[in-house]
């Protein structure tokens, strides 16, 4: 019989590895930022909100908080000190007014993270107030640190150009949120769990926003040419390269639907081609729409 212990140790130890490259995954945006010595329009948001999730996710690991749960704390403090440097780097190549709203941002975070540390080792005195304390601030922190790549939406549909949401941060944290499922069931974990199911679809719907490798935008026609008859057309597809699975599509027509701004005119989603080439068509009719 295998031991659920050892196979929780092994897919902690994946999701780890998993986690590193998802924390990794920047760097090339901030090896940009250092050769041009400029942020440009490149937001703060998502590693300034990683910065605190990493501190509580760290603290909610530990044996004195939650037992059993030491490779949370490995992964974690590791990406705290990642993303730590590339806040520092956001100080360094910011614009003055920038660069005082992230030492703001960060002087509140730590205090709200000491007061946390004081208020569970002080006032809370058995792990399972702690770790109810810790867990549910983890799981509200953890919420923001993946949507606040959706700030960088509305200049996405602006400029009509991935360039400032990265896609490949995008994906990784798509995998990471599978593998952490995957580790929150083996030995139940309700915070785990509870903090990365809701979050899948908003992952799935970043990539489908930054999934395109071209820097044009006008696949996306998200300026509301979508079935606009004095754009030329009826109606158009969105062809969206998905991985090779056909249940995706299950998870992207509900991740779609909680943003009708983007496409107010989805009549029905479909996916064509073989395991080697499977496109999600979103077929828009503005018609129906009405």
């Amino acid at each position: 019989m295998v031991n659920t212990g050892v196979i929780r140790t092994v897919v902690g130890i994946i999701g780890n590895v998993i986690s590193f490259c998802l924390f990794t995954s920047p760097i090339p945006t901030f090896v940009k930022i250092c050769k041009q010595r400029a942020v440009e329009d490149f937001k703060p948001d998502p590693y300034v909100a990683t910065l605190l999730n990493c501190a509580l996710w760290s603290f909610y690991g530990l044996p004195v908080v939650r037992p059993d749960n030491i490779l949370v704390v490995t992964i974690n403090s590791t990406g705290f000190f990642i993303e730590l440097a590339y806040v520092a780097i956001f100080l360094v190549f910011s614009p003055p007014s920038k660069r005082k709203k992230i030492i703001i941002a960060v002087m509140i975070e730590t205090i709200f993270f000491l007061i946390i540390v004081i208020i569970t080792l002080r006032v809370l005195h058995t792990t399972k107030e702690r770790s109810m304390l810790v867990g549910m601030l983890s799981i509200i922190f953890n919420v923001i640190m993946y949507t606040s790549p959706l700030t960088v939406m509305r200049m996405v549909i602006r400029t009509k150009s991935v360039k400032y949401m990265p896609f490949y941060l995008s994906l990784a944290n798509f995998c990471n949120g599978l593998i952490w499922v995957i580790y929150a069931l083996l030995k139940f974990d309700p915070f785990i769990l509870i903090e990365i199911s809701p979050i899948l679809r908003i992952i799935i719907l970043q990539i489908c926003s930054s999934g395109r490798k071209q820097e044009s935008f006008k696949a996306l026609d998200t300026c509301g040419s979508i079935g606009n008859p004095e754009a030329g057309h009826q109606g158009s597809y969105l062809h969206l390269l998905m991985c090779q699975w056909p249940p995706t599509m299950k998870l992207l027509r509900p991740s779609l639907a909680v943003c009708p701004d983007w496409h107010p005119s989805i009549a029905s989603l479909r996916w064509t081609g073989n395991l080697d080439n499977i496109l999600v068509s979103l077929v828009s009719d503005s018609a129906n729409a009405t």
